[in-house]
């Protein structure tokens, strides 16, 4: 039975692991809101390009490992597709709340950590909101990545704290709303980091297009699939009345 401290240990010099939710890239599976603008095969291309270019994130901060958190029966499709780039772990139970659960289950099991759970579609988020979210860790219990549409992109901790995303409402807009909650009733402190946006809907492929033909080098996959798809998604989703 795994057992969980309320009371991390402190330590000077604790280990910083950057954990990715993930699924496997498998069609009509993954990024599924993007389905009515967008074939399948193009969105499942997207989602390949989006976790390749966030793993590249992650592994692009120093003294921080990276691993992948995905369902049971992503595992082994995950390992195929990363190959030994990256180290899979399948969490516990079914759904993003026990995924979350699992990460810091895990992570934190060894001893002093520093673990925070990102998400698999924001790679073109500035590597130095990573990094403070890490140092926000040192002083604060959690950290937390905000949306701005309600959810949050990240989540920290030095510790497991099994309960704190019982019912939070993730994938809606209260999500942010309900973790801030359970972290209040915890009596965990918490710090947020710079609000953003992840990739959910047409409208955030977008907003992201332009950002990425500026500097594709922040996520050169996904630029890369944005110059062959982005027409496309601007003509579905012009505005009433353009020609």
């Amino acid at each position: 039975m795994e057992s969980y401290s309320q009371k991390p240990a402190r330590s000077a010099n604790p280990n910083r692991t950057l954990v990715i939710m993930a699924k496997a890239p498998r069609l009509g599976m993954v990024k599924t809101r993007l389905g009515s603008s967008l074939p399948s095969l193009a969105v499942t291309q997207l989602y390949r390009c989006l976790l390749e270019d966030t793993i590249a994130l992650a592994k692009s901060l120093k003294g921080v490992e990276v691993a992948v958190m995905c369902p049971e029966s992503d595992k082994s499709e995950l390992e195929l597709f990363l190959g030994d780039s990256v180290w899979v772990v399948a969490q516990k139970g079914e759904g993003l709340a026990a995924g979350l659960v699992s990460v810091f289950a895990k992570f934190t099991a060894a001893g002093p950590q520093h673990v925070i759970a990102f998400n698999s579609d924001s790679p073109h988020l500035a590597p130095s909101i990573l990094d403070s979210a890490f140092q926000a860790l040192a002083e604060r219990d959690l950290v937390i990545g905000p949306t701005h549409d309600g959810g949050y992109y990240l989540v920290g901790a030095k510790a497991a704290y099994p309960t704190l995303f019982e019912n939070d409402g993730l994938g809606t807009n209260s999500a942010l709303d309900r973790l801030l909650a359970r972290a209040e009733e915890l009596e965990l402190s918490s710090s947020l980091t710079e609000t953003f946006y992840d990739i959910d809907v047409a409208e955030d492929l977008i907003r992201l297009a332009p950002e990425l033909a500026l500097a594709p080098a922040r996520a050169p996959r996904t630029a890369a699939w944005l110059a062959e798809w982005g027409q496309v998604l601007r003509q579905v989703h012009r505005p009433k009345g353009e020609q």
